[in-house]
């Protein structure tokens, strides 16, 4: 695992966290879908970067 895929993977958990924020304080729809998809991409990029 090198440096990248990691930051990566820590900014989508991030993100995550951030989602069941805003889900908690009500916060609009748009907003949650936008960080929501940024999420899966840090996250996917992260996962695609590992080297297994």
């Amino acid at each position: 695992m090198n440096g990248l895929s990691t930051v990566l993977i820590v900014v989508g958990l991030f993100f995550v966290g951030g989602i069941i924020s805003f889900v908690k304080q009500n916060m609009p729809t748009s907003l949650i879908v936008l960080l929501s998809i940024g999420a899966a991409l840090c996250l996917g990029a992260g996962v695609l970067r590992l080297e297994v």
